[in-house]
């Protein structure tokens, strides 16, 4: 039967093979020079880091194993998390095999709930999905395996069984911290009939009688899969893992990366920027009202949310799979009509701005509109759809990278008094 371990047993040993040829043959080729403004920069664009999974080109955007994000935007999180693994798309017995491997999985031990019930009213909801992951850190098939003294060569296997528990029950201990941080009432059990995103709507308790929100759901757990491994949130839990760390402690720590402004909290941001000129006009705005909007904004030395990234300069790609969606869907929609006008204004006025090195949109400026739209209004909690969607990456880059042996991140750091020394040499 066609599963997703048999693809990766019949994978890995070729992997292995080709990564110590190029190491044996190339290890000494030079593929970066950092220079002292990268080194007090945060490393931006320092090339120190190997990722199969997803690349981002500045004016292409996001690709998955290759393929553009917007070829994969008709396809299930479960097909991507496949893809993601093995770089390729699974066949429907393939498929239909890993579905069951979730379903198999997804019932949510009762003392995660405990936990979440005992932490203080006002937590983040970030915090209780993150608390939920750790919690079940004592199921560990990988520490159990490490402490029985396992084999280097089945830590990838170990890595695997780690990753389909965390992915089938991240869904249930998110959508339990939702109920209860927001007075939703009891947690909702997994339905097994239903798929992964379908599911986490359905847990969530948020109506959905035409099925379209559970569309959104599955699109967006695509759209948000995997953004290489330099990025805050993926690069700590690659950080954390490289230590053999299992994935219960990397992810938790990821996603506490993933929490910070500058971080996955952007799309709670962009739509309360959007949410604040609706108010400001008492509907939805004129360009012209826009346009003024931008320019005060700008003026008072502040940006406009959701335009510009650290990598793209261009729209990106995805940006554009959530406009058709909300396009075919909710044209009307207030919030996402809005956004739909800023789309058509705001590259011209950060252009005439001069100061944006890119006036394109990404994809934190539209996602929170939708899912405004479909009855998700508690903006703090959009961070853990995030969340719960790139912990399908930090997974499969795991499993590649306890396949391949990777070693302990250790970067070398300097001192004041060293860039100096460098700089009057140069």
């Amino acid at each position: 039967m066609a599963t997703l371990k048999a693809k990766l047993q019949e994978q890995i040993p070729g992997l292995r093979e080709k990564y110590g040829q190029l190491l044996k043959e190339s290890g000494d080729v030079v593929l970066s020079k950092v220079t002292i403004a990268q080194a007090c920069g945060g490393m931006r664009g320092v090339k120190g880091l190997v990722c199969d999974t997803s690349s981002v080109d500045p004016d292409a955007g996001l690709s998955v194993r290759g393929r553009g994000i917007q070829e994969l935007d008709d396809q299930i999180p479960e097909a991507i998390f496949y893809l993601l693994c093995t770089g390729d798309l699974p066949d429907a017995e393939a498929l239909a095999s890993l579905q069951a491997e979730i379903k198999a999985r997804q019932e949510l031990p009762g003392y995660v709930v405990d936990v979440l019930r005992a932490m203080p009213a006002n937590s983040h909801p970030m915090t209780m999905l993150d608390t939920g992951i750790l919690a079940m850190q004592c199921e560990s098939k990988f520490a159990q395996g490490y402490a029985e003294g396992m084999q280097k060569s089945a830590y990838w296997e170990a890595s695997l069984e780690d990753s389909l528990d965390l992915i089938a029950r991240v869904t249930g201990v998110a959508a339990a911290a939702y109920r209860i941080r927001f007075g939703k009432g009891d947690p909702l059990a997994a339905d097994p009939s239903l798929d992964w995103g379908g599911n986490y709507v359905n847990m969530l308790g948020i109506p959905d009688s035409t099925g379209e929100f559970a569309n959104l759901m599955r699109l967006y757990l695509t759209l948000h899969c995997d953004h290489e491994s330099g990025n805050v949130s993926a690069n700590t839990c690659v950080t954390i893992a490289s230590a053999l760390s299992d994935l219960y402690y990397a992810v938790s720590g990821g996603l506490n990366g993933l929490a910070g402004p500058l971080h996955g909290l952007a799309n709670q941001e962009c739509l309360a920027f959007v949410l604040e000129i609706i108010k400001r006009y008492g509907g939805r705005p004129t360009d012209e009202q826009l346009i003024e909007y931008a320019w005060e904004t700008l003026n008072a030395g502040k940006v406009i949310p959701g335009y510009g990234h650290a990598v793209l300069r261009a729209t990106d790609p995805r940006f554009a799979s959530f406009r058709a969606f909300g396009e075919r869907v909710c044209p009307d929609s207030l919030q996402f009509g809005t956004v739909n006008s800023l789309y058509k204004v705001i590259p011209g006025v950060l252009q005439e701005h001069g100061k944006a090195k890119n006036p394109w949109p990404n994809v934190d400026a539209i996602s929170g509109s939708l899912l405004y739209h479909f009855g998700l209004t508690e903006t703090s909690y959009y961070t853990v759809l995030f969340g719960v969607s790139r912990v399908l990456g930090m997974c499969a880059q795991n499993i590649i990278a306890r396949a391949l042996g990777a070693p302990i991140t250790r970067p070398k750091s300097v001192t004041y008094e060293m860039l100096v020394e460098a700089a009057e040499a140069a």
